[in-house]
């Protein structure tokens, strides 16, 4: 039997501490951090970069984050006990809509492959041991969904007919150039990576798939409310406060360079800024 979980600790002096990944859309977290936002709001906060959303799940099951960037389907899923703990967690906060897109190596694009429909001949094709693979960046994600209703658009079965593989997204494009996967569904800036080093393409994104969907939400154990309502209030106003200002085209320039900074993307501004700026391109002139 699994062990029960304990509740959080109460209110404490330490710094906040708040999960997230490299993506773009922890855009609202990092720009709270570096504009001050936190500290107008009385919080010291600490940030977190965590390698993949299984660690953002198991370190807010077990108390060693306060809040986290997270998949809005995590919710449900920790809530259920699907492939964890099971433990009450909610989200006061939506930090954005889409942001994903389904990436496929230019491998398959020189076999003649331009979507789904022409994928369909090539992934039948290999349904034995070297079936194609792709990548998602958690179980229960919209990236999941997203890539097996593409795939079930053209006919596929995604539980027979490809492999399903999970990799944490900064994982993504390095995996596509060596060939370990064929494509993949996560967030920017891993598909326009993988675009500017002419090493893939993107035949579709998530606003075309699921125009409006929830991406990210702020997590946190309701436990954590209980104990700690106030700083959970302001922590809630600061990101907000950041999210406005991320939303205004024309701070998107400087929120690039932030985002690229070794603490946070680790990646250039002038692959973070196409998606930011509205120009994000699919590879081969689109």
């Amino acid at each position: 039997m699994t062990a029960p979980i304990q509740p959080v600790a109460p209110s404490r002096p330490r710094a906040l501490r708040l999960g997230f990944l490299a993506l773009t859309d922890a855009a609202p977290l990092v720009a709270a951090q570096e504009l001050g936002i936190f500290a107008h709001h009385g919080l010291k906060v600490q940030l977190n970069r965590e390698v993949g959303w299984a660690t953002i799940r198991d370190k807010i099951i077990y108390g060693e984050l306060d809040a986290a960037q997270a998949p809005a389907p995590m919710l449900w899923a920790i809530e259920l006990g699907l492939g964890c703990a099971p433990v009450n967690v909610c989200t006061g906060l939506i930090l954005n809509l889409h942001g994903n897109a389904i990436t496929l190596s230019e491998r398959l694009w020189t076999t003649g492959i331009r979507d789904a429909a022409t994928l369909k001949t090539e992934a039948l094709s290999r349904r034995g041991e070297n079936k194609l693979t792709f990548g998602v960046v958690f179980p229960f994600s919209m990236h999941h969904l997203q890539l097996r209703q593409w795939l079930q658009s053209a006919g596929l079965d995604p539980e027979r007919d490809v492999r399903i593989a999970i990799v944490p997204p900064a994982q993504m494009a390095r995996n596509l150039a060596a060939g370990t996967l064929d494509g993949y569904c996560s967030g920017e800036p891993w598909n326009t990576v993988s675009v500017q080093r002419g090493e893939g393409w993107c035949p579709t994104w998530s606003a075309a798939l699921s125009p409006g969907h929830v991406e990210k939400v702020l997590m946190v154990r309701t436990d954590f409310i209980t104990h700690c309502a106030a700083e959970h209030s302001s922590l809630i106003t600061a990101i907000a406060q950041a999210a406005a200002w991320c939303d205004e085209p024309g701070h998107r320039a400087q929120l690039a360079e932030m985002l690229a900074s070794p603490l946070y993307l680790n990646v250039s501004a002038k692959v973070i800024l196409p998606a930011l700026s509205g120009r994000f391109a699919c590879g081969h002139h689109a």
